[in-house]
């Protein structure tokens, strides 16, 4: 094993070993503050800066931490999420110092990596930032290359929040009519996205390279650097190889549009949620409609013509393209991994997994799928989700957790073949 520190000389920090090169997930990871809600500290809050209902508002930026209260009593009130560019990292160190918090990591290629290591799979990460806290809560056995200079954290916070929760200080005083989640970070590692030295060569013998991590980019000039950048590095992958991309909310819509037109044609797999899709669409889809969805499959592949495009959904994921034949179990694994983590956490175990996958599936969705599959003539895979009850779900980061349990079936389907 090869072991190298970020310095403020160094370029890259690598735990390199010998069994975990096949798989490559990037581009970024982040350091979360998850805090525990407590309506109490925000109510001393309020009271603290003076706030009253009529400011409340998720526009105003966020240069103080009583800007951020403002904004966070506004996504509650309205039981909405969001996420918002904070002025400083200070501001989010301070605001959540007042609260029980847990100290994790994110970010679509880290929390991927997080679920596959669950079940034994190791993977190199390429990672644009690191500190003591990655060093610490990287997945036991993973490795991986970092474009970082110098160690630099940048937390982004998170705040969950549940329905029926309350706050009540002053004149403010609303319930949350829904539950979700709103994040706070100023990352500039992240939205820089330097590409390290040593992808390419990474790339050259990996079976699968996962992409994430242009939505935030923020400037035209670099991210035209990056995709020039990051399309030489793919062509260096080996032939049968996997390019899977997964999608996520631009800070700039358009431009979503550029990272289409210049890597579209080296991605073997376009991946997406249902609010990614409907964004797309400009409009709502019903997710139990056959009809309907397969009216919004042919107009996503109008907008993004992948050789292979994977929707996942609260009741379905599919595979419509060249290569979905060959998917089927690594969307059951996506799924699989998703709902494991929804139900049990972070936690979770192979026991778990198990558990969950004999678990019955939802009848909307799997109608859905038989129907979808007929119609497709080959070019389509589709499995249905599963019926979930539990009263403490997790909700952050199921995408990236899909995305996980994807690429490790995926692998294993890939070694028994």
């Amino acid at each position: 094993m090869m072991r190298r520190r970020a310095t403020e000389r160094g370029r890259t920090e690598d735990r390199t070993t010998m069994d975990n090169k096949r798989l490559v997930l990037g581009l970024g990871g982040t350091v979360d503050y998850e805090i525990v809600w407590d309506s109490g500290v925000l109510e001393g809050l309020i009271r603290e800066y003076d706030i009253r209902a009529d400011e409340l508002t998720t526009s105003v930026p966020v240069t103080s931490e009583r800007a951020l209260v403002v904004t966070l009593l506004a996504f509650v009130r309205d039981g909405v999420g969001g996420e918002r560019f904070v002025a400083s990292s200070e501001i989010i160190e301070t605001f959540s110092a007042r609260f029980e918090r847990e100290i994790t990591l994110g970010g679509t290629c880290v929390r991927a990596a997080i679920a596959m290591r669950t079940l034994g799979v190791t993977c190199t990460l390429h990672l644009v930032s690191i500190d003591d806290h990655v060093r610490r809560l990287l997945p036991e056995g993973c490795a991986y290359i970092c474009s970082a200079e110098q160690d630099s954290t940048d937390p982004h916070l998170i705040v969950q929040f549940g329905a029926g929760v309350r706050v009540a200080a002053g004149d403010v005083d609303f319930t949350a009519p829904h539950p979700n989640r709103i994040i706070y970070a100023n990352d500039p590692p992240n939205r820089d996205l330097v590409i390290a030295d040593e992808l390419g060569e990474v790339l050259s013998t990996a079976d699968v390279f996962m992409v994430a991590g242009f939505n935030v980019i923020q400037d035209e000039v670099l991210l035209e650097e990056r995709l020039a950048r990051i399309a030489d590095d793919i062509d260096r992958m080996p032939t049968g190889s996997l390019v899977f991309y997964e999608d996520a909310g631009y800070h700039i819509p358009e431009f979503a549009t550029r990272v289409r037109d210049r890597i579209l044609d080296r991605i073997d797999v376009y991946s997406m949620n249902e609010d990614e899709m409907q964004a797309y669409l400009g409009r709502g889809v019903d997710l139990l409609d056959v009809d309907d969805v397969e009216r919004a499959l042919g107009e996503l592949h109008a907008v993004i013509p992948a050789r292979t495009l994977v929707v996942h959904t609260k009741y379905w994921s599919l595979a419509r393209g060249e290569r979905a034949g060959e998917l089927r179990g690594a969307l059951q694994g996506g799924i699989t991994m998703a709902s494991t983590r929804y139900c049990y956490g972070d936690g979770f175990t192979v026991g778990d997994y198990e558990a969950v996958g004999l678990l019955p599936t939802h009848e909307g969705g799997a109608v859905l799928g038989q129907t979808l599959e007929a119609r497709g003539g080959g070019s389509t895979a589709a499995v249905p989700a599963f019926v979930l009850d539990t009263s403490t779900p997790t909700t952050i980061g199921l995408g990236d957790t899909f995305v996980g349990g994807f690429i490790e079936a995926w692998a294993r389907d890939r070694v028994r073949a």
